[in-house]
């Protein structure tokens, strides 16, 4: 594995726990129905909690921990480069997919748990009746568990693209050609001889020859 694959993956992976600490962190902390009271005027008297900065922190390191993994792999929709196996394209597919899904669900609850936490000094009324509202237990735990689901899968999402880039590059680079080096040229007749030496003939023989 390269050395940008682990470092990306080890910043996403820590941005994650990150986020899930928080997000656990806020429902440990958020106020509960017990910890409100009324005032004279049934104006409702929420205690101070932590939970709204851990919840909007928790939400913004979900975020950056999206936008590296997007950003190093960019989207997988505008990719047209094929790769070499179709098991990897799918694959990466559906954690793409389901990354984006569990990130903008983890987002919501992130936020909508810190907004709802702070809303001091607001009381509702249902059937002549006041009441305070408070945060619904497991919306930040469902948060914390979205934000590790969504970072795991951006990093195998990141992992199989990468795997298919790098085979694609191996297996498309042109091999090498094999060089044979055949001779190809004329069979050489062996050259006559210069230290022969001359045959002599007789005369009758030369005439006879010429008059044939």
């Amino acid at each position: 594995m390269e050395r940008k694959v682990v470092v990306l993956c080890s910043i996403v992976g820590f941005l994650g726990l990150l986020t899930a600490a928080l997000a656990f962190g806020a429902e440990a902390t958020r106020i509960k129905s017990s910890q409100v009271r009324f005032t004279s005027d049934t104006v409702c008297a929420y205690p101070r909690s932590p939970a709204l900065p851990l919840g909007l922190t928790a939400a913004v390191t979900l975020v950056i921990a999206q936008i590296i993994v997007n950003f190093g792999t960019g989207c997988i929709c505008c990719k047209r480069s094929p790769f070499p196996s179709n098991s990897n394209w799918m694959l990466a597919l559906i954690c793409y997919v389901f990354s984006w899904f569990t990130f903008v669900i983890a987002f919501l609850l992130l936020l909508t748990g810190a907004a709802l936490n702070d809303q001091h000094g607001e009381e509702n009324m249902y059937f002549g009746n006041y009441y305070c509202y408070v945060v619904k237990p497991g919306v930040f735990a469902g948060g914390a568990l979205l934000s590790l689901a969504s970072v795991t899968l951006g990093i195998f999402y990141y992992i199989t693209l990468s795997s298919a880039k790098n085979q694609s590059s191996t297996w498309g680079s042109p091999a090498a050609p094999n060089q044979v080096n055949i001779a190809m040229g004329q069979p050489l007749a062996p050259p006559p001889p210069n230290n022969q030496d001359p045959v002599f003939v007789h005369e009758d023989t030369y005439m006879r020859r010429q008059l044939a």
